[in-house]
């Protein structure tokens, strides 16, 4: 489990991502923490008002919604409790193949996810892979990461 403190990147490429800020907009306010390849944005939404925004935002640039799963809603049905969970998978077959092509494991994180969570202190997140992370992790080419660099600044933007 991550630690609730901010952390910074332990990679040198993500942190010259998030300095750089391809695409990447910092929020005056925002907290951004990132750990392990995921990069955490604060909501101030609860976790449904922060999924509807974050899916409203993908229909209107004409991404792809594939699913989205409500795992704390399952664990209810099973009859267990779970902080509110709920996970987006989402992305652009345009943008995606030529990266799955270039780098076949990549499938493995394609398409994008964004996870929406509450943590223990009742705080929502939206949390995803970092691009330079699944570059990194994948031998992406780097000319091909320009395809989902937009990830952080459209998830923010849903929140903001």
């Amino acid at each position: 489990m991550r630690s609730e403190a901010t952390a910074k990147p332990q990679n040198s490429s993500v942190r010259n991502f998030l300095r750089r800020g391809q695409r990447w907009r910092r929020l005056p306010h925002s907290e951004v923490r990132m750990d392990r390849g995921m990069v955490d944005i604060p909501s101030p939404y609860s976790v449904p008002e922060s999924i509807s925004r974050v899916e409203s935002l993908l229909k209107e640039k004409g991404l792809t919604l594939f699913a989205r799963v409500d795992h704390s809603g399952e664990a209810e049905k099973a009859g267990l409790k779970m902080r509110p969970t709920q996970l987006l998978i989402f992305g652009s077959p345009k943008a995606g193949t030529p990266l799955m092509v270039a780098a076949p494991s990549l499938a493995i994180d394609l398409p994008l996810k964004a996870l929406v969570w509450e943590d223990a202190q009742g705080k929502v997140w939206v949390s995803f892979n970092a691009p330079e992370y699944l570059q990194q992790r994948h031998g992406v080419p780097a000319d091909l990461v320009k395809n989902i660099a937009g990830v952080g600044a459209l998830l923010e933007k849903a929140v903001e």
